[in-house]
């Protein structure tokens, strides 16, 4: 069989996207901690879903921002490691900032930040591009072949 073609698999979708997105989370909480935690006298969810900690008027929320961009490029890395496909980074890429879309409507209503808006969009391009390009570097990696010959 080709490289591919497996059957149609919904519980691996649906692990992958579980997985995916608890790392996606996992690294946004180390790089949070690291960069707000040390701004702030407690951290919170209000930095992980509320539209409001994501401002540039303060250096707590460029603090914000940049934990927000590091996680995409750590994303980028899971993609490569999770997914290992090139043309399905985009679609787990953009399942992932739908969920966290999902749950910060859920968290502090609809993001009116014209600034969460710009970083979201950037984080999944930034994701999708990225594992997109570390994918097609692996996918085209050279298949070494050893020739056993005999000394006749």
């Amino acid at each position: 069989m080709f490289y591919g073609t497996a059957p149609w698999d919904p519980w691996l979708i649906v692990a992958q996207i579980l997985c995916l997105q608890c790392l996606y989370y996992l690294s946004l909480g180390v790089f949070l901690s690291f960069l707000v935690g040390t701004r702030v006298s407690r951290m919170s969810l209000v930095y992980f879903f509320d539209y409001a900690a994501v401002t540039t008027s303060t250096v707590t929320g460029w603090c914000v921002i940049t934990s927000f961009l590091l996680s995409s490029l750590a994303g980028a890395g899971v993609l490569l490691y999770l997914i290992e496909r090139a043309k399905k980074c985009l679609d787990f890429s953009a399942t992932v900032y739908i969920i966290h879309l999902f749950i910060c409507i859920i968290y502090g209503g609809w993001p009116s930040s014209i600034t969460w808006w710009v970083l979201n969009g950037t984080g999944v391009a930034v994701m999708a591009l990225l594992g997109e390009y570390l994918c097609i570097k692996r996918e085209l990696r050279e298949i070494p072949i050893t020739r056993l010959r005999s000394n006749v």
